[in-house]
């Protein structure tokens, strides 16, 4: 008898061994993000990361998504990432910069043609390239780079505005982005930090006349109601990212970072897809309620982007001058980068 329970004993503390094993085998990456489900940043994550990465893995693997700043945001969910608190975040490229430059070329301005472009070149080469020096030197890397919104345009509440002595005098919106500032001022307006949440008020009293903000997210703040006057002019792309503590990263197996490679990739063109529907809905939608949706000739961009080269020399420093140029010359920016060249900005 002794010995028959000394076996069972012995099986149910087996048993609980296997079942411990079984729980640590599971990996759980704890993700903060502003994103939400509804949009193309969480929806992409509930549809696209979380189930391509518990198959890949086997269920060895998992997401526990905290969406729309329940935990941090961006910079603050950087910051818990280095400190072990969550693993997994999402940020724009430009509020990476807090952690280092390597992003930084996806925020020059008209560093992109259009959205073919930039999805184009980021997934041939740009992305892995740049989240590469990421990891070696920010202590983070970045497992996809996508867009969130797509180009910014200019919508304004007065007049036309075709080229940039047209914004002259207006009193242009701005975010407290020094490059912002720098573009809005160098066409010609009066660059006039004001808040997000108070825009369409704003407009609507005439405090400020116009705004540079990313397409859909103006359909969404229904600017279009009181602004009624935009061109689209691109410049400015959305980046954003998706990304991991470089600690964190560098303690997986090789065996796991392929299966979180995997469904960052297949996040990257889930979030993708439903961005290009999400800009196209908003533009059809601005489109159709507003006096006029201006697309400027060739020339006609060779006078906006002029406008910003100060932004490129400012940026200098934070970027390697001949990728960014390879990246120009691959869209047929010649005169650009001619442009840039005489002036020290290349």
């Amino acid at each position: 008898m002794r010995t028959i329970k000394t076996i069972k004993t012995l099986l149910a503390g087996f048993a609980m061994g296997l079942f411990t094993l079984a729980a640590v085998a599971e990996t759980t990456l704890k993700l903060g993000t502003t994103g939400r489900l509804g949009m193309p940043i969480g929806d992409a994550i509930d549809q696209a990361l979380m189930p391509a990465l518990a198959k890949a893995s086997g269920g060895k693997m998992k997401i526990e998504p905290h969406y729309q700043k329940s935990l941090c945001a961006e910079q603050k969910c950087g910051e818990q990432a280095n400190q072990g608190l969550i693993s997994l975040w999402t940020s724009s490229t430009a509020n990476y910069g807090n952690f280092g430059s390597e992003l930084a070329i996806f925020d020059l301005p008209f560093i992109f043609k259009s959205l073919e472009d930039a999805k184009r070149i980021s997934n041939e080469w740009l992305a892995e390239r740049q989240c590469k020096l990421a990891l070696e030197n920010s202590g983070h890397i970045c497992l996809s780079v996508y867009s969130s919104g797509g180009f910014r345009q200019l919508g304004n509440a007065t007049k036309p505005v075709h080229v940039p002595g047209d914004m002259k005098g207006l009193k242009w919106r701005t975010t407290k982005s020094p490059i912002e500032f720098m573009l809005v001022k160098n066409w010609g307006a009066t660059p006039t930090p004001y808040d997000w949440s108070q825009l369409y008020s704003g407009l609507q009293s005439g405090v400020v006349e116009g705004q540079y903000v990313a397409s859909p997210w103006q359909h969404v703040a229904k600017l279009h109601e009181v602004a009624k006057y935009f061109t689209e002019i691109g410049g400015m792309w959305s980046g954003n990212i998706l990304a991991m503590d470089a600690k964190q990263y560098n303690a997986l197996s090789s065996q796991e970072k392929k299966w979180l490679h995997k469904a960052a990739d297949a996040y990257g063109e889930k979030v993708n897809q439903l961005d290009n529907a999400w800009i196209k809905n908003g533009e059809d939608a601005i489109k159709a309620s507003v006096k006029e949706w201006y697309v400027p000739s060739d020339a006609e961009m060779t006078k906006w982007r002029a406008g910003a080269i100060g932004a490129w020399v400012k940026a200098k420093g934070t970027f390697e001058p001949e990728v960014a140029k390879r990246v120009l010359l691959e869209q047929g920016m010649d005169g650009f980068v001619a442009q840039l060249e005489k002036a020290g900005a290349l």
